[in-house]
């Protein structure tokens, strides 16, 4: 098995997380009108970046994996974004989440292991 398409999966995820992460904290504070503050945000465009270079990566993947896997396998971002939320953003997360996300967890590994 070819580890590099799963690494630029995983490479892509991380970078959609940390991209919504900029985000979130970039219109954190929003004074005036909104489209003048994302305009001005480096934290605004520093995650659209990080969403460009996710989307190359995304699209080495999607010329090495089945995107029924690739697609699914994606999924595991909502669950890093509800992590980071917690810890790094220091949002209140209800136990229903934390099954939730694990449940995807779940999922996602049942489709990565099906796919072998």
């Amino acid at each position: 098995m070819n580890a590099g398409p799963y690494v630029a999966l995983g490479a892509n995820v991380v970078l959609l997380v940390a991209g919504q992460l900029l985000w979130k904290t970039g219109m954190g504070q929003v004074h005036g009108p909104l489209w003048r503050h994302m305009l001005l945000s480096p934290a605004v465009w520093a995650g659209l970046a990080l969403y460009g270079i996710a989307t190359f990566l995304w699209l080495f993947v999607l010329t090495r994996l089945p995107l029924a896997v690739a697609y699914p396998m994606q999924a595991t971002a909502y669950v890093l974004g509800m992590v980071a939320a917690r810890f790094l953003l220091g949002e209140s997360v209800p136990a229903t989440s934390w099954v939730g996300g694990l449940l995807i967890l779940v999922g996602v590994s049942l489709i990565g292991w099906g796919s072998r």
